[in-house]
């Protein structure tokens, strides 16, 4: 008999119940986050190098459902592409392909990092803590997801 979380895994995968992921894609960083598998509650998960990326999902997807990842689009003010979508955009195709049975869903990114940083300071990190860019990314991509959650509503 199963008991604990491999038993809650195990209701989950078979009632259908998979997790919505986001990922705050950087050129060297890459802020991850995903929901409870009820889709109810955004977690940050960590931060990944870039070039690990796909390896990292690979193995979390080996025990865990995903059914959508959310990934950040970033736009200048005035809704246009910013310098940035030029590392990003081939990371989605990438992305796609690698997972083609996984939706892919893109949310504008715009202001996640200033809101991660005064999330930090809200939450009463000290200054030190709050220069840790990898929790800035993982804040971020909490932010998209959750923003994403609530467009869903």
């Amino acid at each position: 008999m199963l008991g604990g979380v491999a038993s809650l895994n195990y209701f989950y995968y078979f009632c259908g119940m998979a997790r919505i992921m986001a990922i705050d894609y950087g050129s060297k960083r890459v802020g991850i986050a995903v929901t409870d598998p009820l889709q109810i509650i955004a977690n940050g998960l960590t931060t990944v190098h870039s070039k690990d990326l796909i390896d990292f999902l690979k193995k979390y997807m080996e025990k865990e459902q995903v059914e959508c990842i959310v990934v950040g689009e970033p736009k200048r003010l005035n809704n246009e592409a910013s310098d940035s979508a030029r590392f990003i955009e081939p990371f989605v195709v990438h992305l796609k392909r690698t997972f083609p049975q996984i939706k892919v869903e893109r949310i504008d990114e715009r202001f996640t990092s200033k809101m991660a940083f005064q999330t930090m300071i809200d939450s009463g990190l000290k200054k030190k803590d709050r220069q840790n860019k990898e929790l800035v990314d993982e804040i971020s991509a909490t932010i998209m997801l959750q923003d994403y959650m609530n467009r869903m509503k």
